[in-house]
């Protein structure tokens, strides 16, 4: 009988809800997968995990197959400080790779996959100098993402210029009519669109 080999995935999601259950689902459907030998460690503050298993501390490691667990970092940032998400995500950019660092650093058996959430930029800079294979989980809807790529094309054909803002457009016919304004939003963020790369 050939022995498994079990490969030690940990999961990092952005510390905000929505982004967490994507997370929990992707590792859920993961660990389903009968006979594969994964083991998966989900990382999230302390005050996520105690929002995740109420008062019984076991709950979240009560899975059938034993296949996913939960670490915890310190919190970085009270879940009340997401009001300001502007201030909020640059603590959390700040502030949390060192504790994650850290951990990956003490789990056992050691991480040998990443996947990410993708609105944290830092766990690709930490993957490539642990010389862990990652992936990243965009949590966002496909509506969302479309909007991004759009834009993205719009911008690489110069079919953006700010005297348009206020018209619309439809030149695709999947899509409905697309305001301008609602692509606005990354002119002010405008390194935003460099992290999305379309398959």
């Amino acid at each position: 009988m050939e022995s498994i080999t079990v490969r030690h995935v940990a999961a990092i999601p952005f510390p905000c809800q929505g982004h967490i259950n994507a997370m929990m689902g992707v590792c859920k459907s993961l660990s389903s997968k009968q006979g594969h030998g994964i083991l998966i460690t989900i990382v999230v503050t302390e005050e996520w995990l105690s929002c995740i298993c109420g008062s019984d501390p076991s709950k979240p490691n009560d899975n059938s197959n034993n296949t996913i667990r939960f670490a915890t970092i310190p919190n970085v940032v009270e879940r009340e400080k997401m009001g300001d998400f502007g201030p909020f995500n640059e603590v959390v950019k700040a502030k949390m790779e060192a504790p994650v660092e850290e951990l990956l650093d003490l789990l056992d058996p050691p991480v040998d996959r990443i996947i990410a959430d993708f609105e944290l930029q830092w766990p690709l800079d930490l993957a490539i100098r642990k010389e862990i294979p990652i992936a990243s989980l965009w949590s966002i809807s496909a509506f969302f993402f479309s909007m991004l790529h759009r834009y993205y094309v719009f911008t690489q054909h110069h079919h953006l210029p700010l005297h348009f803002i206020g018209t619309s457009f439809s030149n695709n016919a999947c899509l409905t009519e697309i305001k301008i304004t609602d692509l606005i939003f990354h002119i002010f963020c405008p390194n935003l669109i460099t992290h999305v790369t379309v398959i």
